[in-house]
């Protein structure tokens, strides 16, 4: 390296050292501090220094996007991590005369050397040809990385043209994704591993996105709203992207109140699994994913939620939350082209500012909170409506209201509509702090707890939509039960009873407990709202359906303070059975209340008729009937 480029370097270095460690500390956190070249807060107990750390290093989503290039016989790769060793598959995309495009993977894969691999797509001729690349002189190539012990990382694809030499080519490597889906409108999201401006025709008609005027040469995230639509119309649509189409198609949601018949599913907690292969690909149980996701296609869902826990996460790297991410939507993509996903955030898209180690240390919901915080990658991931409250800046406990002290809100607290039914999408995992015990001495917020912004923008919502008469139903999803059944009885809004849960803001504990601000909570939906039929929750990786009424017992044996008379029963619904490692039954005060509880990969589906609603549970797996009941 020239003594020039040594100097830029050097300055380079030298000014983001000073940007990463001269950046403030959030004024809701205490005890955390910044030192020479570093972050670090001190032991609670023995007062030692804990410095910050990083997981997440090696490969990157970017490089692996990126990784395909010109070769004489077909792709060179260069994965940008010389250290990594593994293999590569690799196959075509069908996508003339298929309505889910998914690879067919080649007989044999490529050993990937020292981060790079080479794909011969001279050697995918006469009956290996099955996309006619070689008349076309152009195609799509699927990859998918594993590494040197067999674990696969990564899903890719790449559009490439020519016939030797063979060059990459512009491509959309994620989506299209059919979102916020109203009577008049819906969003199509895709991105694009190259800057461009595209265009897609929806029944004949052109739409361009609006920032493409802002910025001449396009870019690679794109948000298309498509709108001057007719209620209850089925409509196809093409994306143009170079020599790649990409086809899909939706029916926009009817009028409000039609109170036609329709049907739309609920699941939650795909973090990756165990037994191998595709159940952990990259923090992912793609396996279950892609049953769960076909499974509501053959039911003609009209739209499935998914509340949480899609990844493993944890992690302390926004690139690595990033690459999990990637992967969850790779595994329902082919779907999502036709149908509405709609996601909520629970403990697993946790993305971690942390201090010391795993065992002894502690961590924060990752800061600055308007770049880094689990939040902020979430919002940037996904594209949900943005009707919720604004952050819990504001709140009576807001160390400095001058200033924005918390993370926001934006798109992973909302609400949404589909003719007479209503969701209410809360944050149970907002500004999380992953290290409970050490909340108290670092502030954040505990698993399950509803902060107190968000309380009140739920009450307001439910105010309105029981004043909407073109509504019948209500629902509310939120990662954390209100009554854990399996897995979570030390957690979740119960903490084996202990009420002093709570979360510490600027050093100072909120006024209300764990299992007072579940009764909050309850009162809202149950005794201010008729038409909340059910709660929708994960987190326990099982189903189970809860008969939650007056007479069933909600408090811990030595609790002293006022109970909470519920006027009307409810039902709490737990499915977090989209392929993470499974939970038993655990004996609680309310198991007498539970009417069902299973262990199978499940799918709940409710088929709303007007003012009745009905649960069918199946297995995507084998295709088994779990239980139906109707509920209302």
């Amino acid at each position: 390296m020239s003594n020039k480029n040594t100097t830029a370097l050097f300055i380079f270095l030298f000014i983001h050292s000073i940007v990463l460690y001269s950046q403030e500390i959030p004024a809701v956190y205490s005890n955390i501090f910044v030192g020479e070249n570093t972050m670090y807060m001190l032991h609670p107990e023995s007062g030692d220094r804990q410095n910050a750390y990083s997981t997440g290093e090696g490969l990157h989503l970017e490089n692996l996007i990126q990784a395909p290039g010109k070769g004489a016989k077909g792709l060179d790769f260069d994965f940008g991590d010389t250290s990594f060793h593994g293999l590569l598959y690799y196959g075509f995309i069908v996508t003339e005369n298929v309505k889910h495009p998914q690879p067919v993977w080649y007989k044999k894969a490529e050993k990937v050397l020292h981060g790079k691999a080479s794909v011969n797509i001279s050697e995918l001729k006469g009956k290996y040809d099955i996309i006619n690349w070689g008349g076309k002189k152009a195609g799509i190539l699927a990859y998918r990385l594993a590494d040197n012990k067999g674990r696969l990382i990564y899903d890719g694809r790449i559009a490439f043209s020519g016939t030797g030499p063979f060059e990459p080519a512009l491509t959309i490597y994620e989506g299209p994704f059919v979102n916020k889906p109203t009577p008049e409108s819906v969003t199509i999201s895709f991105r694009t591993n190259q800057l461009c401006s595209p265009v897609i025709t929806v029944n004949g008609i052109e739409y361009q996105e609006k920032q493409i005027m802002m910025n001449p040469l396009g870019s690679r995230s794109h948000d298309v709203l498509i709108n001057k639509l007719k209620p209850a119309e089925k409509y196809t649509y093409e994306i143009k992207v170079g020599d790649q189409r990409v086809k899909g198609s939706f029916t926009t949601p009817p009028a409000p109140g039609s109170r036609k018949a329709f049907s739309f599913g609920y699941a939650s907690d795909s973090r990756e699994g165990k037994g191998g292969g595709e159940r952990s690909i990259g923090g992912v149980n793609m396996y279950i994913m892609k049953k769960i996701a076909a499974l509501a296609s053959y039911q003609q869902l009209a739209f499935w939620q998914f509340t949480g826990d899609m990844i493993t996460g944890y992690s302390t790297s926004t690139d690595e939350t990033r690459l999990q991410y990637a992967n969850w939507k790779r595994a329902v993509e082919p779907f999502w082209h036709h149908i509405p996903v709609i996601t909520g955030m629970g403990n697993h898209e946790s993305v971690m500012t942390a201090f010391g180690n795993s065992r002894s240390g502690a961590a924060v919901d990752k800061f600055p909170f308007e770049t880094s915080s689990s939040e902020k990658i979430y919002a940037d991931e996904f594209c949900n409506p943005v009707n919720g409250p604004d952050s819990e800046d504001g709140a009576y406990y807001d160390p400095n209201p001058s200033v924005v002290n918390f993370p926001s809100y934006n798109e992973n607290v909302f609400y949404y509509t589909y003719d007479n039914l209503a969701m209410v999408v809360l944050n149970s995992n907002y500004w999380y702090a992953p290290t409970e015990e050490k909340i108290p001495f670092t502030g954040g917020n505990p698993h399950g707890y509803v902060m107190d912004v968000q309380l009140q923008w739920l009450r307001k919502t439910l105010e309105m939509l029981e004043a909407d008469n073109t509504i019948d139903h209500v629902f509310i999803t939120l990662h954390t039960p209100m009554f854990p059944n399996g897995g979570h009885a030390d957690d979740d809004m119960w903490y084996h009873g202990n009420n002093d849960i709570r979360p510490y803001v600027a050093g100072k504990p909120l006024a209300k407990g764990i299992i007072e601000r579940r009764d909050e909570l309850l009162d809202i939906i149950v005794n201010q709202s008729n038409k909340s039929i059910a709660v929708l929750t994960g987190d326990e990786h099982n189903y189970s359906r809860l008969y939650v009424d007056n007479e069933m017992p909600r408090y811990p044996g030595n609790w002293s303070q006022s109970k909470l008379s519920l006027k009307r029963p409810i039902w709490h619904i737990t499915n977090g059975s989209a392929g993470a490692p499974y939970y038993g039954q655990e004996e609680l005060p309310w198991s007498e209340n539970v009417k069902f509880f299973s262990l199978q990969y499940a799918l709940v589906i409710f088929d709303v008729n007007g003012t009745s609603v009905t649960l069918r549970v199946q297995n995507p797996d084998t295709l088994e009937e779990i239980e139906t009941v109707q509920l209302r």
